[in-house]
């Protein structure tokens, strides 16, 4: 195992009970061994981005200290997504339960097909820059165009960090 280092995770669900389905991630990565939640964002509701027609998403980025690699928390992500329901077939940019992209990790970069750190859209994202913002100010990075046009309205809701 390698030693400690924070890491950034989006969340983003908009089937079923949406807040429900972050907070179990929240719970499922602060119940994995290797991985100690240390604080979540609040909790936005952004419009899909690409895709077919779809609802809201809730989107937040959870910030955990980690002795997992990158690609142990891919498998991490891709179970705790099975678990919510989400269909590994499904349409790419479609509806789901829930998502989770491995948005940053420590200072690593990884290049691989099914995996890129820091991920690979990210500063297209207004809905994964926003509350990573909120995480850590020093990771601010204002999107391609500006923030205008990018809604930033916090629901008046946050999920709490699994202790």
């Amino acid at each position: 195992m390698s030693a400690p280092r924070r890491a950034y995770l989006g969340l983003g669900s908009n089937e079923g009970d949406r807040l429900v389905l972050l907070q179990d991630a929240i719970d499922g990565l602060g119940a994995t061994p290797g991985v100690k939640v240390a604080d979540v964002s609040p909790v936005y509701e952004t419009e899909p981005v690409g895709g077919p027609p779809q609802g809201e998403y809730l989107n937040a980025v959870v910030a955990v200290d980690t002795t997992l690699s990158p690609r142990d928390l891919l498998d991490v992500a891709k179970r705790l997504e099975g678990d919510a329901g989400r269909d590994p077939a499904g349409e790419r940019w479609g509806p789901r339960p829930l998502d989770i992209d491995i948005v940053l990790v420590g200072h690593e970069l990884v290049n691989e097909p099914d995996l890129v750190v820091p991920h690979e859209r990210l500063f297209e994202r207004h809905f994964v820059l926003a509350p990573l913002a909120d995480l850590d100010p020093a990771l601010a990075v204002v999107p391609r165009g500006g923030w205008r046009g990018v809604e930033r309205t916090t629901l008046l809701l946050s999920l709490p960090a699994t202790q």
